[in-house]
């Protein structure tokens, strides 16, 4: 008997050492306004009408009650009974904090954009190096920079998808079968990167046959296609 009267004080001391929720969650709200304000505008309105009183509001009940409420300690009764009081706050404190988790996705999707975009402008630019590259007659070099971007497009595709590849350094052929097993592309996709593959094969390693510049030139055209169309 003695034990549990002992947890029971413990537990009560914990509990009366806790902060008042009015003092913490001022201090939570205002830094979570501003969050939600920053990052998510769209669903500024939602977050503060959870705490703000309705204008509008002709009775307080249920439905009607809000955490602003709860903070001035308000209860209703009817009858005796209540109607409503802080514990009503409850649903709409979880639905704050809901919003709020809510900023995390949108921000890693926002730095996943910023990402692909980064990515398209440095592809631009390689594959404008390599029509560079190609004007000057450096056919091979060109043909070796559009591959890499090729490289690099399909396996962003690939983890785009969530599609794991077993090899360490997985080429362009890799990428394409894979793709082809998720059908992410179709027949005449996969038969098409493959064509630009051999191309960028016999630009990088062939010492029997030289690439033309109109097998290069189709390279790049078909790699910059590919960047665009296929994500």
């Amino acid at each position: 008997m003695s034990r549990h009267i002992g947890d029971s004080n413990k537990a009560n001391e914990y509990i009366d050492g806790l902060p008042l929720f009015r003092y913490v969650y001022q201090q939570w709200y205002s830094e979570a306004l501003a969050l939600v304000k920053q990052l998510l505008p769209d669903r500024l309105g939602d977050f503060t009408r959870l705490y703000d009183k309705p204008k509008t509001r002709k009775s307080l009940d249920f439905e009607s009650y809000r955490i602003e409420d709860a903070i001035q300690g308000i209860q209703t009764t009817r009858g005796g009974q209540v109607i409503a009081d802080a514990s009503a706050a409850i649903t709409l404190l979880d639905a704050q904090i809901a919003i709020v988790k809510s900023i995390k996705q949108r921000f890693t999707s926002s730095l996943f954009d910023i990402k692909l975009l980064v990515q398209a402008d440095l592809f631009d630019s390689e594959l404008e190096a390599a029509r560079e590259l190609l004007k000057h007659k450096f056919t091979r070099a060109a043909g070796a920079i559009a591959g890499v971007v090729l490289e690099k497009h399909l396996g962003q595709v690939c983890e785009n998808h969530g599609i794991k590849i077993a090899k360490k350094h997985p080429t362009i052929s890799d990428f394409n079968e894979a793709l082809k097993a998720a059908s992410v592309i179709d027949v005449a996709q996969w038969r098409f990167h493959q064509h630009l593959g051999d191309i960028r094969n016999n630009c990088d390693h062939s010492k029997e046959s030289e690439p033309t510049q109109e097998q290069v030139k189709d390279l790049i055209d078909g790699v910059a296609k590919v960047s665009k169309t296929i994500f």
